[in-house]
């Protein structure tokens, strides 16, 4: 089969297409035919070796964490979808950025109504976003929240995930002048210049702060957030878009000031509560069917404009979600 992935750690360069075996489908597993892969920034980290060195088959690594699909066979004890069914599936083990891919049973659901490019966005996203805010974030009815990368692929689905569950005041913060325009489209509230937001945020909460913040950037970012906590805040990190060097918080200074710190990582909770991300990509893939959440059409591509798409990440050039277009009956 055609897939598109890297023998080498590297830039965007290194992703090249290649021709690898169509994978079987094993016990509790569900082979989908790909119509289109979600691209993540986990997925640039994937191809500059932050998770090791690339050990798939002939020396190669596919990335792509989600897609959606057609399932074309099922593995022995496979229950649920059936072949022919289109769905949505998220690859902790990557390889989306092909023709074919194996996803465990867990991790797959039907798309119902929402098209296929659609669903391709919201496997690994959207459980993301709800698992920052829900069982990371404890995110509770009437509390204000700020979401650093405000206009990415999870700050997109969060800003709108917190106000459907009730947060009384989004906030967000983006990296360029230009990012900031979408505060309204995305439900944000106000929308801050990442450097020098903690002033902002303290002015727009009357000194109050805010009860929660979803960090996906690290560093200074993360260490400016602690001081905008409101009493008993907590800071969620879940990613380290910045790539900083990892930082030591004072235990002192969380319990003298009431913080609190947690820590999200999709990987994990799919190793340890595999349950856990099938709930949340359920309860998004019916809230965006049934229009409970807004969702945008997402920004669709070829599967040979990939190593560009790569850069445009890694410049921070991207708003909400890409998705590259693979193949298949669903691939419109």
């Amino acid at each position: 089969m055609r897939a598109y992935g890297f023998k080498s750690n590297g830039g965007p360069e290194v992703l090249e297409e290649i021709r690898v075996p169509t994978p079987a489908p094993g016990p509790g597993q569900v082979l989908i035919e790909v119509a289109y892969a979600g691209v993540n920034f986990a997925e640039v980290q994937h191809r500059r070796g932050e998770f090791g060195e690339p050990d798939g088959h002939g020396g190669y690594d596919v990335p792509g964490l989600e897609v959606s699909g057609t399932v074309v066979a099922l593995g022995t004890g496979a229950r649920g979808p059936a072949v022919g069914e289109q769905v949505a599936a998220y690859l902790p083990g990557f390889g989306g950025y092909a023709q074919f891919a194996v996803a465990d049973r867990d991790f797959v659901r039907p798309v119902g109504p929402l098209p296929p490019a659609h669903a391709a966005g919201v496997p690994c996203v959207y459980p993301t976003a709800y698992g920052v805010l829900t069982d990371a974030g404890r995110l509770r009815h009437g509390e204000t929240v700020l979401i650093h990368a405000a206009a990415g692929g999870v700050g997109s689905a969060a800003a709108r995930i917190a106000r459907a569950l009730g947060a009384e005041l989004v906030l967000g913060t983006v990296g360029s002048p230009e990012k900031a325009e979408l505060a309204g489209a995305l439900g944000y509230d106000a929308l801050f210049a990442r450097e020098g937001f903690a002033d902002a945020v303290v002015e727009v909460t009357a000194g109050r702060g805010v009860d929660l913040v979803l960090d996906p950037v690290g560093g200074p970012v993360r260490r400016a957030s602690l001081e905008v906590l409101a009493p008993f805040g907590r800071v969620v990190g879940y990613g380290d878009l910045g790539r900083h060097a990892d930082w030591t918080a004072d235990v002192w200074d969380l319990w003298k000031n009431s913080r609190s710190i947690a820590g999200y990582n999709i990987g994990d909770v799919a190793r340890r509560s595999p349950a856990t991300i099938g709930e949340h990509l359920s309860r998004a893939l019916t809230a965006l069917a049934s229009g409970t959440l807004p969702y945008d059409p997402p920004t669709v591509v070829t599967s040979a404009e990939v190593a560009e798409v790569h850069r445009r990440f890694e410049a921070g050039g991207t708003r909400g979600k890409t998705v590259l277009r693979i193949g298949g009956p669903d691939a419109v």
